[in-house]
């Protein structure tokens, strides 16, 4: 595991970073809630807290107690050594290779008149599905 700590200067821009995309996020929400379609507004937003959310978590256990992050935490948050780095680039490998035809049969199946809502919504589910399986093959593997 990694033993580097974060400099003032970095936890500045992490914080920046936060605050962006905070921003960025109100700013999609609220013209998706004024000019989208239903109710497609208010799920971005909650959509996007939740995962907000998630990563806030995940830098507060890397930082706060690193010993008892997951490797996905480490990895994710660019706090892990060597082999955190290597799963998650192999695991987004395979996500990357099965993305490709997904997305393929998803276009297929909008093609052949299928709700374009449930496709889509079906094709994240999947992709989803393939990265965290993968996630696990590789951790597990290695």
């Amino acid at each position: 595991m990694s033993t580097t700590e974060l400099t003032g200067r970095q936890k500045a821009l992490a914080l920046l970073v936060m605050m962006v995309a905070l921003g960025a996020v109100i700013v999609v929400g609220l013209l998706l809630r004024e000019h989208g379609p239903g109710n497609m507004g208010t799920g971005f937003l909650y959509g996007a807290a939740i995962g907000l959310l998630g990563v806030a978590v995940m830098a507060w256990r890397v930082t706060r107690h690193p010993d008892q992050a997951s490797v996905f935490e480490r990895a994710f948050t660019q706090q892990g050594d060597e082999r955190d780095d290597a799963v998650l680039t192999q695991a987004l490998a395979v996500l990357g290779l099965v993305a490709v035809p997904l997305t393929g049969a998803a276009a297929i199946a909008i093609g052949l008149g299928l709700d374009v809502a449930m496709v889509l919504a079906l094709l994240l589910v999947a992709q989803l599905l393939v990265g965290v399986a993968s996630f696990a093959v590789v951790a597990r593997r290695s």
